[in-house]
């Protein structure tokens, strides 16, 4: 979601939680204090903003300072949680980091950002990502290409139930994706140009896309209790 207008489509469809990001080019960046004001107010939606300042997948102490700050401004202004994700040097989960400014924001809710596509061991990653403190949620394509490529191993990962409790398919999700995810105890689905009429973020969210997202996950779930 890009701003304000994105909400009415979004909450019509059926959407049950809304992350909020502005996009330079293929990166979700931080947005102004602003921004995440006007949403928060148009919205009775759960709003989740991203705490990203570059394309670094790394950050200073500099950096940590001011993400800090936004977070805590962000929850001022009715934002239900964040979304982060950090990596070190050997692109491995920064669990230092990323434990750190989960403790600073008092186990505010909180979703690791995609940046977990770029760790070297998935399943090492996967092993300490459910022990960090307020995380409820991990954007991934099972792989930096996204699930056109890491389907098959995102779906393998979700067979372990703390995989399936916390992962939350996202990019390049197709909606033969949604029904096995499902059948793996996956219950979190991200869209992103898939919710907008032709992939465009330049139209916004439309509401008959979003519920047609919606039914999808609610008969393969209907189906599975069957």
């Amino acid at each position: 979601m890009l701003g304000p207008r994105d909400v009415a489509g979004a909450a019509e469809g059926g959407a049950d939680r809304l992350e909020l990001a502005v996009r330079d080019g293929d990166l979700a960046l931080s947005p102004e204090p602003a921004l995440v004001s006007a949403v928060c107010r148009e919205a009775d939606l759960p709003v989740r903003v991203v705490l990203r300042l570059d394309d670094s997948l790394t950050t200073t102490g500099g950096a940590f300072t001011r993400l800090v700050g936004l977070a805590e401004t962000y929850a001022g202004l009715g934002a239900e949680g964040v979304v982060f994700g950090f990596l070190d040097r050997d692109l491995e989960v920064d669990l230092d980091t990323c434990t750190a400014l989960a403790d600073h924001l008092q186990r505010l809710p909180w979703t690791f950002s995609d940046a977990v596509d770029a760790v070297l061991e998935p399943r090492r990653a996967w092993r300490w990502l459910p022990n960090l403190p307020g995380l409820d949620a991990v954007k991934s394509g099972g792989s930096p290409q996204g699930l056109a490529v890491g389907y098959d191993d995102l779906l393998s990962l979700a067979g372990d139930p703390e995989v399936a409790r916390l992962v939350m398919p996202a990019a390049g999700l197709a909606a033969e994706h949604v029904p096995w995810f499902v059948r793996a105890g996956v219950r979190q689905f991200h869209l992103g140009p898939q919710a907008r009429p032709g992939g465009s973020a330049k139209a916004y969210v439309d509401a008959a896309l979003v519920r047609s997202w919606r039914l999808l996950l609610d008969d393969a779930v209907a189906a599975l209790a069957r």
